[in-house]
This record gives C-alpha cells, structure tokens and sequence, in this order.
C-alpha cells in the first residue's frame, strides 16, 4: 500500500476539486443570457471551428472528452432548440454527424464575448498573480494531469501545427476533411 498523501498533496487535490466544482456553474451563470451552458458552448465552438461546420457525435465527445451519452443528450436538446442538425453519415452508416445550424452559429457568437470574458475574469486574471506565465504553466499542468487521466490517447504530437490534445481548440478554422463529408458546394444548396 502507497504512502498517505502529504498535506501539500492533499491541499493540491482539494483544490483541484473545488475548482473542478465551481468554475462549470460559475461559467453557466455567465452565458445564460446566450441561452447555452459552458458545456453547449464548448460543442457549439467545436462545430464552429470545424470546416463545413460539421463533425461525427463520436468525434464531437473525443474533441469535448464526454462520454457518447452525454453528447447524445446534449445534442438533443441542442437539436430541439434548431441549434444543430443530427444527420446521418453518408459513408457510415452506424454514425450520426452533427451539424450547425445558422442559429446554433449565431449562439455561438453570443456566447463567445461572454464566454472569454468569464474565463478571463474567473480563471485567467488569478493567474498574474504567479511568476512568469501563468498561462503557459495551466497549460503545462492541464496537460500533465489530462495524460494521466487517459494514459492511452496521444497527446503529444511531433506534427507541426497539430494540437497537444484532443480538447485543444483551433487556431484558425480545420481545413481537412472526412471523406464523409459532403462537397462545401453541396453544404448551400
């Protein structure tokens, strides 16, 4: 049997939870005037950055780290409200995609000033309070702790320009394809 945790240890985890706690219904106060919670927002920003607006559900709950089930009933309501679209895959049949609509896209852009505001306001500013970049080291441990937690999924990658982790948002808009996406000039019509 492993040692007991040390107190610093056990301060380290017990704020860990209390932050784990507090910072999604701190952020779903923040964006209830967009009308989603942080979790909607984060599958709504994932579509919105993925080329033709669209991603399979298993990809939706890879790049969000849910479970198939909650992308399923999040993606329910999302669809009851017209935000996304659910539709089948045209090269899968066993999968489903996920679309954004033109008003899930105009969510989206609601909740994304209120969204950067609250995290710069409720994470991002106690972070100038440590020596150097604060940023860089949340980032750093986020991603010691994710590989951890999911010891089998790549993180790190030597491929330029791909993300560390699966959660990591888009710096510009994806331009690669699924081969079961439809043509771009199909998405107008």
């Amino acid at each position: 049997m492993s040692p007991s945790l040390s107190h610093p240890e056990r301060v380290a985890i017990a704020r860990l939870h209390a932050m784990l706690e507090l910072l999604p219904t701190a952020l779903d106060k923040r964006l209830g005037d967009a009308g989603v919670t942080a979790f909607e927002h984060t599958l709504l920003s994932a579509l919105a950055e993925h080329e033709a607006r669209r991603m399979r559900l298993s990809e939706l709950a890879r790049k969000t780290n849910a479970t198939l089930p909650r992308i399923s009933r999040v993606a329910t309501s999302l669809e009851k409200r017209g935000l996304i679209e659910r539709t089948p895959c045209p090269e899968d049949g066993r999968a489903t995609n996920a679309v954004l609509t033109d008003a899930g896209a105009n969510a989206h852009e609601r909740s994304r000033g209120l969204y950067d505001d609250a995290v710069r306001e409720l994470v991002l500013s106690g972070l100038t309070q440590l020596p150097g970049d604060g940023v860089t080291q949340l980032s750093d441990l986020t991603l010691a702790v994710l590989t951890s937690l999911d010891p089998d999924h790549p993180r790190a990658t030597d491929a330029p320009g791909e993300p560390a982790c699966a959660a990591d948002p888009a710096d510009k808009i994806d331009q690669t394809t699924c081969a079961a996406d439809p043509a771009p000039e199909s998405l107008s019509a």
